[in-house]
């Protein structure tokens, strides 16, 4: 039996789960998931396609999940606490557990960039906080930062 994977069997994820009014940037982003597709546990690895104008997620860190994005195509701008620079095809960001640096990919050219994710698979207990918005995942969903849930039950993007 063939290892290799078919992406165009591979399954997809098109927008993003976030709750209004947090989903607006990151509606046009497409994923592939290519880690599901070979039916890995421990860590998910996606590539994510973004069109001119959209975000990768909203910026974030998380409690217990490493995160690793390689540029393949295109050029992103990474946004973090520390500000911006520029990623072209073959630079590559690395993001530790627990280092509450929120981070996120803007696409602010004319043309797609797309982005190789590899992520840890997130923890029972763990969450993910977005700095600067009222916005926290965990294994319920979404909440405010007071805790108040919001309506979409749907597990983060």
């Amino acid at each position: 039996m063939s290892k290799k994977i078919d992406r165009d069997l591979a399954p997809r994820s098109d927008g993003t789960v976030y709750p209004a009014p947090f989903d607006g940037p990151c509606r046009k982003r497409r994923k592939v998931k290519l880690g599901d597709a070979a039916g890995l546990t421990q860590f998910g690895v996606n590539i994510c396609r973004l069109p001119p104008g959209a975000w990768s997620s909203q910026r974030h860190w998380h409690t217990d999940e490493d995160e690793f994005v390689y540029v393949l195509e295109g050029e992103a701008t990474l946004v973090t606490d520390s500000g911006e620079e520029s990623l072209r095809a073959g630079d590559c960001a690395g993001f530790r557990a627990g280092d509450p640096d929120g981070h996120h990919f803007q696409n602010r050219s004319n043309a797609d960039v797309v982005l190789l994710e590899v992520g840890t698979r997130m923890p029972e207990g763990g969450k993910a906080w977005y700095p600067g918005i009222d916005l926290v995942a965990d294994d319920d969903g979404y909440a405010h930062t007071d805790g108040t849930r919001y309506p979409t039950e749907s597990r983060k993007t």
